[in-house]
């Protein structure tokens, strides 16, 4: 699940059309989401966790890797000899050896050893003398370090932290379109807010010219003027403040798409109308298909698999130490090395060991603490599950409910802004009869503003509902047919 390569953000920036001073870049909402998938910097960071797990556990698979080992030295030792009479001689010792020593998952410890040395002394006149072994030992624990529980809870828990990784990515990846989709949606509802102000002071200025033609033939008072002049100029705060708003959401979608730069110069994104979906709510299903999809539930699940593999070391770990120990090999006794070795090809003079290492704690403090420690965490860890799976039903109620209520709203507005509309063109016809005032016809022109206004924020919250709808179930990718790397 890594981001999209950066040919694709590349591409889809060149498929915007040039940045010329007369023309601004269309965005879509598919350029923004995969622009963001690309390029954004939370997201990115992120996915650093994914390879950062997958080396922890190439680390924790190594602990069952065979080393090979090489040791070589020289020695010299003057002693004292008596042999009829007090000398002192000189023992040179020259020692190699070779082999591999490893670890199993069950715990045993092993070596596969060859070594040889020279030992001469001054009293023999320096003969060479090679002693020659090939074998092997083992250690084996039989209680505490004995069997996977033990000795594996580094994989197992590196395992679960590279699937966490992925699914925190995965969970990245959504909150990232989820929060394309809003901010979106709020710029689409910048620019509609910005443009009923504009409307509305369009409105202001033709009830103005159409007063002040009427002013001049004497069919209405000079305060008639004046009341259409003060609506024209109370117009223009509304109307700076919305331009404000559409630059302060441009620039946090830029911010989410991975722009570096905002400047007040740069063109304003011409947007695409951003699709509404009809959702079919089924609270119980929907829980179910939650459960199974959120990222986030199936993290609380293997933070209680790793929770079971540290309580289950700890637990073997609470046992005293009973280790056996033993050899095999055969040794080989020449004046040369030839022939020392072939002794030891030949398995002549075997030799064995076998015995047993007890360590047994006094107060079992240590594994008594551990393995407290472990199984709290644990527990907690399926308190947190129980905890997740109440938010995710009491979160998916509230999102379905924003569903239905922003379905009505937008029902609602709709008919509202009709009705006002309506009502203006009557309003004006009634002026123009002359039996309706100018201040009637401002109020009635307000009245459309506002209807068109909350229009505007009950279509951006019924889309930002679906988008809450989809992240509340797991499936926002799906609905925008996002596929991760890797998936």
């Amino acid at each position: 699940m890594r981001p999209l390569p950066l040919v694709l953000s590349l591409l889809l920036l060149a498929a915007l059309p040039a940045r010329a001073d007369d023309a601004a870049p269309t965005l879509t909402l598919e350029d923004a989401i995969r622009l963001a998938l690309s390029r954004n910097k939370e997201l990115k960071v992120t996915s650093f966790d994914r390879g950062i797990t997958r080396a922890n556990l190439l680390a924790a698979r190594g602990a069952f890797d065979p080393a090979f080992t090489a040791n070589g030295s020289k020695s010299q030792t003057r002693e004292e000899a008596s042999l009829g009479q007090l000398q002192l001689d000189t023992l040179k010792t020259d020692q190699l050896s070779v082999g591999v020593t490893g670890m199993l998952p069950i715990g045993t410890t092993y070596t596969l050893t060859g070594s040889t040395q020279d030992v001469r002394d001054f009293l023999s006149g320096y003969g060479r003398n090679y002693q020659t072994f090939g074998g092997f030992t083992v250690t084996q624990p039989l209680l505490k370090g004995f069997g996977f529980a033990a000795n594996l809870e580094n994989i197992r828990v590196a395992k679960a932290n590279r699937s966490i990784s992925d699914l925190q990515y995965r969970q990245s990846a959504i909150l990232t379109v989820t929060s394309v989709v809003v901010s979106y949606s709020n710029l689409l509802l910048a620019h509609d807010q910005l443009e009923a102000a504009r409307r509305s002071r369009s409105l202001a200025a033709e009830l103005l010219t159409g007063n002040e033609k009427e002013y001049k033939v004497g069919n209405i008072s000079k305060s008639d003027v004046t009341t259409a002049r003060f609506f024209v100029a109370s117009q223009e705060e509304s109307i700076v403040v919305a331009e404000r708003s559409v630059r302060d959401n441009q620039n946090q979608l830029r911010e989410l798409i991975g722009d570096e730069v905002f400047l007040e110069q740069e063109p304003l994104f011409v947007l695409a109308p951003a699709p509404v979906f009809d959702v079919h709510v089924d609270l119980k299903a929907d829980l179910e298909r939650a459960l199974a999809t959120r990222p986030d539930y199936a993290q609380a699940r293997l933070a209680i698999q790793k929770g079971r593999a540290v309580e289950a070391a700890a637990l073997n770990g609470l046992l005293p130490q009973v280790d056996f120990v033993g050899g095999y090999g055969y040794n080989g006794l020449g004046y040369t090395f030839p022939a020392s070795r072939q002794m030891v090809q030949d398995h002549q003079n075997p030799s064995y060991s076998a015995g047993l290492a007890v360590t047994i704690p006094l107060t079992f403090s240590t594994g008594r603490g551990t393995l407290r420690a472990a199984r709290l965490t644990r527990q907690q860890s399926e308190e947190d599950l129980r905890r997740l799976e109440s938010d995710i039903a009491v979160g998916l109620a509230n999102a379905a409910g924003q569903i239905e209520t922003t379905r009505r709203r937008v029902a609602a507005d709709q008919a509202a802004y009709a009705l006002a509309r309506e009502a203006l063109d009557a309003e004006e016809k009634k002026k123009r009869a002359g039996t309706s005032t100018t201040l009637a016809v401002v109020q009635q022109q307000q009245f459309v503003t506002e209807a068109e206004v909350n229009l505007s924020l009950a279509l951006a919250a019924q889309r930002q509902a679906v988008a809450a709808y989809d992240q509340a179930l797991g499936t926002t990718l799906e609905r925008y047919r996002v596929k991760l790397a890797d998936e």
